[in-house]
């Protein structure tokens, strides 16, 4: 399959991105329109550990519980759409016909039995997981112990084959080295990692799953860099957390916007992954639709943005809660009157004609709490997409010039006295631009240098990449 770059904006400016609209929204499962003046909310739930014993367990877990709480909670609180995620677990990849097929078969025939029953527009996100260890082998007829490449594409095809609406994964491409660079402060250990082997690996996956739902007629969502920048994020945490400058965090959000596009750039047509804070970069560039989390999240994990990341959704997710109970009914039908409440609020501000200011109110409110909001302000972030677009035919060296346009951008804002760093921040940020500005512009050059500094980096194997 041809890989289709993005050499330019798919959007003249940065003020037509708005919530609840995307330039090619899109249709699916029962009912469900996304990006097509209406924001939906997405939630997004884990199994109790130990339902995940047998595949009986684990499917009367996911359907008989956790589908049917969700499903008669959206109907009573008069939600008119929403989509599940099941983010799948170890057990559901590593014996797919076991463990995911009853599941996915189950939960469909639940969502569509409400949708017929109350008119509900209905859909599900089965995202796979990537067990797939690089100290094994990442690609096909490598790993000898657990065969999980060869896993994960068969648990794509089976969730497309048994009712998925929507089908993404959180691939794990290039983490060995960018867990070096956050641990290391090496921000071009993390370009290596992000932006060139990680995009070998999403060139090399995501083709094979574009197939499979073509194949199936299933839509292909998105991927996201959580197993890098938001490791990168969640290190820098809050003001009170030293061990990460927030200055870098933020250019690895940058960088991986590159990595994550390639999904795009493959087929897929979103809406992208809630956890890939870098959405508002590639709605920017592509004009497809974007799920994102924030707020709504914090049953998962903190951040400094979580207003902000509202304000160019389609979807609106909680991220993961695990099934329980609360005083006001099991986890996930709490955390879905949570999102579906904001979905609504997003949704009445669009029919009074009010969501570009609700949405510059989202904005404004994160935009200089941390450099990593800065950037994904949607202003910024059209700014950053169209510095990728320039480089769009280089999967390098676009990464390289995204993650030098994000730093600049900060340098800029604080020089001016709006973003506000401690002297940490700053010397941090002065290191990655001069770093950055010092990597090769060519690729063959970068990667020779790359392989040769980080040869030893533990798990890194070339032939992972096909190096």
């Amino acid at each position: 399959m041809a890989i289709k770059r993005f050499t330019k904006m798919e959007y003249k400016n940065a003020d037509e991105m708005v919530f609840g609209d995307a330039k090619y929204p899109i249709s699916y499962g029962f009912g469900q329109k996304i990006g097509a003046g209406h924001v939906v909310p997405e939630i997004n739930f884990a199994p109790r550990p130990e339902a995940a014993k047998n595949p009986e367990t684990l499917t009367r877990e996911y359907v008989d519980y956790i589908t049917k709480d969700i499903m008669e909670r959206a109907v009573t609180i008069g939600l008119p759409a929403v989509q599940l995620e099941n983010e799948h677990v170890w057990q559901m990849v590593n014996e797919p016909k076991k463990f995911e097929k009853p599941v996915i078969i189950g939960q469909t025939a639940m969502i569509e039995k409400y949708h017929d029953e109350y008119g509900i527009a209905t859909s599900i996100r089965h995202t796979i997981a990537d067990p797939r260890l690089c100290e094994f082998g990442m690609r096909e007829g490598q790993d000898k112990t657990h065969n999980y490449p060869e896993k994960v594409i068969e648990a794509a095809e089976i969730a497309a084959e048994n009712g998925a609406s929507l089908l993404s994964i959180e691939s794990m491409g290039g983490k060995e080295m960018s867990d070096y660079g956050i641990m290391n402060g090496d921000i071009r250990a993390w370009l290596f990692g992000i932006g060139y082997l990680g995009a070998l690996d999403m060139e090399w996956l995501w083709p094979q799953l574009v197939d499979i739902c073509k194949k199936n007629k299933v839509v292909a969502g998105g991927d996201t860099n959580c197993a890098g920048a938001n490791t990168s994020m969640f290190m820098a945490g809050g003001y009170l957390d030293k061990d990460v400058a927030r200055t870098f965090a933020a250019v690895t959000r940058c960088i991986a916007s590159t990595r994550t596009l390639i999904a795009l750039e493959c087929g897929a047509t979103g809406p992208d992954k809630d956890c890939g804070y870098e959405g508002p970069i590639l709605k920017a560039i592509s004009g497809r639709p974007s799920a994102q989390e924030g707020k709504n999240c914090t049953c998962a994990h903190n951040d400094l943005m979580g207003n902000l990341t509202a304000q160019v959704c389609d979807l609106w997710s909680n991220e993961s809660v695990e099934y329980h109970p609360e005083f006001g009914g099991s986890s996930v039908q709490c955390w879905l009157g949570s999102i579906g409440a904001e979905a609504m609020l997003m949704n009445a501000a669009k029919q009074m004609k009010q969501d570009k200011v609700l949405r510059d109110l989202y904005m404004a409110t994160d935009r200089y709490r941390s450099p990593e909001a800065f950037c994904i302000a949607y202003d910024n972030a059209y700014t950053i997409g169209e510095t990728i677009v320039e480089y769009g035919k280089d999967r390098y060296l676009r990464a390289k010039m995204a993650g030098l346009k994000a730093a600049e951008l900060i340098q800029a804002s604080a020089e001016k006295g709006a973003m506000k760093l401690s002297k940490q921040e700053k010397d941090t940020l002065n290191v990655i631009i001069r770093d950055l500005t010092a990597c090769p512009d060519d690729e063959d050059k970068f990667v020779a240098l790359c392989l040769k500094e980080y040869k030893n980096v533990p798990g890194f194997n070339p032939k992972n990449y096909g190096l």
